[in-house]
């Protein structure tokens, strides 16, 4: 149903922030017939998901985020059919790999066979072990991806998870949500590889790889590559972007850059307006919705005294993920691996072996600069031939700090530096076909999105003890806070981070359930579940 914004100031909801969950939760909301307006503060919508030619004419960087699993995946971005609206996924011929100082390699292929076939050429069995974990997944898939990007607490999907894998199944998923990495992999592979590519993926969150709760992320990463793969846009991150404006717009969203939210206003005890930077006040009839973060919303946008005492004093403790570098070049050929397994990887781990990776994990958890960095990197003209002229390439990479040495010029120019060598020691010559370089600071990323905090990409750390009813702060797990009609609608809420547009979309489907024909019960029982989480 297209709707047709009225001009003035009183639309049905506010959205803040041009972030994916922010466009996410403005399509939704649009598609139920909702006037919407959309603030942003930068020139363009995106937030994380950004992509220029930043370095020489003709090489597309993406400036943030660039490979999407979760995107490709998630029942939330597919339904909204954005192919329909420019996007067109591109994929490597190989999904991704790990390069080994040593010159071996690892590999997850285009097809669970090809991968068993070789994780059995170098460790009998674990072919077997693969297609087994390959299997499992395809029986639990669908109603697990809804469980995981629903509300929670996600009762439709976990009946059917439920009635899929039956008791013994539902403790050994429950089993493998409070494993570690290391230790998960130890008991289902023999070989080097198939556990460093499960290690690894865990590790693109902040999760050490003995960490409980590590495995889940590990194994959900690698059977999505093995199901959808690693994509990218064809043409740059920021077409995922495009195609999330051009789709809102189409229903009547309006979408304001260059504009700043300060403040969002209360009155009667409710989210009534929503102050800009170039003096507007928006009157929103339902809802504002926060694509910020959590320390953001409740830190400046509503000032304290509308707030629960106990939520401002749980927010002192609030932690985030690690910090973030991100280098990016732009290079006169393919990277020249040693290991043939990553040459048409589009993203490929380099840095360390799998007892590396723990050491990398001590390092960050103790504050000290890792040694030997583990770092993800992309080649991105061999995922997408249109980011770069033909026969080069543009790359990049980007590894974790401690939060500590975010603003510490000289670590962050150490830890550059090692990464390069890193590649260098996996990929001999790479140095010589650099053209230019650009490093991005856990400074530089934050002043690009308010939302990235010191370089933290995720909203916020995906430890246990800050996930569910702990997200951000003790709660409910949902995208409702103590003032009604204000969600939050960013990656500091369940599910947590990734371009998956969950967080966005479950904060609109609380703000369209909540104005219907059952939102005062809802109302005045989100008051009384509030009082009891959060008592006086």
């Amino acid at each position: 149903m297209k709707s047709s914004t009225r001009a003035g100031t009183d639309p049905d909801a506010v959205v803040i922030g041009a972030g994916p969950n922010g466009l996410v939760a403005a399509n939704g909301l649009a598609d139920a017939g909702w006037d919407v307006v959309l603030v942003e503060q930068a020139d363009v919508v995106g937030g994380a998901v950004r992509s220029a030619e930043v370095l020489e004419p003709g090489f597309v960087t993406d400036l943030f985020s660039a490979f999407y699993p979760l995107a490709a995946a998630s029942p939330v971005i597919r339904e909204l059919d954005l192919e329909q609206h420019g996007l067109t996924w591109r994929r490597a011929p190989d999904v991704v790999a790990h390069a080994f100082p040593d010159g071996r390699g690892a590999v997850i292929r285009g097809t669970a066979e090809e991968t068993a076939a070789g994780f059995d050429s170098v460790a009998p069995g674990d072919g077997d072990a693969w297609l087994r974990l390959c299997a499992g997944w395809q029986r639990m898939r669908d109603p697990l991806l809804d469980a995981l990007f629903t509300p929670f607490p996600p009762l439709r999907p976990g009946m059917q998870l439920a009635r899929r894998l039956r008791t013994a199944g539902l403790l050994d998923l429950a089993r493998l949500g409070t494993l570690s990495a290391r230790r998960f992999v130890t008991e289902e592979f023999r070989g080097e590889g198939a556990r460093v590519l499960v290690t690894g993926n865990a590790m693109h969150s902040d999760l050490p790889p003995d960490g409980a709760g590590s495995a889940l992320f590990g194994w959900l990463l690698v059977m999505l590559g093995q199901d959808v793969g690693f994509p990218v846009p064809e043409g740059g991150a920021g077409r995922l972007a495009a195609a999330l404006r051009h789709r809102a717009e189409s229903l009547g969203v309006e979408v304001r850059c260059r504009v700043a939210a300060e403040r969002v206003g209360i009155e009667g005890g409710r989210a009534a307006t929503v102050h800009l930077s170039d003096g507007t006040v928006l009157r929103p009839r339902h809802a504002v919705l926060a694509d910020v973060s959590a320390p953001d919303l409740y830190g400046r946008l509503v000032e304290p005294q509308h707030l629960p005492r106990r939520l401002l004093e749980d927010l002192t403790r609030f932690d985030w993920d690690d910090s973030t570098i991100k280098l990016n070049w732009t290079l006169d050929g393919p990277v020249p691996w040693v290991a043939p397994e990553a040459r048409c990887a589009g993203t490929v781990h380099v840095g360390t072996d799998h007892d590396g990776l723990v050491d990398v994990a001590a390092d960050l958890s103790t504050g000290r600069l890792p040694r030997t960095p583990f770092a993800l990197f992309g080649q991105m003209a061999t995922a997408d031939p249109t980011r770069a002229p033909q026969g080069t390439e543009t790359a990049w990479a980007y590894t974790h700090v401690p939060r500590r040495f975010a603003l510490d010029a000289s670590a962050v120019e150490e830890v550059a530096r090692r990464v390069e060598a890193a590649v260098e020691e996996a990929a001999p010559g790479f140095r010589s076909l650099r053209r230019e370089r650009l490093v991005q600071t856990p400074a530089a990323l934050a002043a690009s999105d308010p939302n990235l905090s010191l370089g933290a990409v995720n909203g916020g750390t995906a430890a246990l003890h800050q996930q569910l009813v702990l997200r951000p702060t003790r709660g409910l797990g949902r995208p409702e806070t103590p003032v009604p009609g204000l969600y939050l609608a960013s990656a500091s809420a369940h599910p947590g981070g990734g371009v998956h547009g969950a967080c966005g979309w479950n904060a609109a489907l609380s703000a369209l359930r909540a104005s219907g024909p059952l939102g005062p019960l809802r109302r005045r029982l989100l008051r009384t579940a509030w009082a009891r989480v959060l008592p006086s």
